[in-house]
């Protein structure tokens, strides 16, 4: 066989009749400002944490949505807050993360 120079990675394809959105529901719950995220990246954007310490806002939200745990991610985050100021939706992120990281205590 030849080797091209990459790799096929698996399918990132999600079911979303088969994934656990639980988390989603509960963080929605708590926090309805979550329907407004349009994943725009603006957040992920501006994060101190996400140059060192991988933290990314959207991929978070993102993952939730599709029924996947973030949850190592979420601990990078600094809440030096960032990522309030450039919302473009007017989110409250960093209340968005100490909400998640509650919900991650008492699972």
């Amino acid at each position: 066989m030849t080797d091209f120079g990459y790799t096929l990675s698996r399918s990132s394809t999600v079911n979303l009749d088969e994934a656990d959105r639980s988390l989603w529901l509960r963080l929605e719950k708590l926090e309805p400002d979550l329907r407004l995220c349009m994943a725009c990246g603006s957040c992920s954007a501006s994060c101190t944490a996400a140059e060192l310490g991988g933290m990314s806002l959207r991929k978070v939200i993102l993952d939730l949505d599709r029924g996947r745990d973030p949850a190592p991610i979420v601990s990078a985050c600094m809440l030096c807050g960032k990522c309030s100021m450039v919302c473009p939706r007017g989110i409250n992120t960093r209340h968005l993360i100490l909400s998640l990281c509650r919900i991650y205590e008492k699972k």
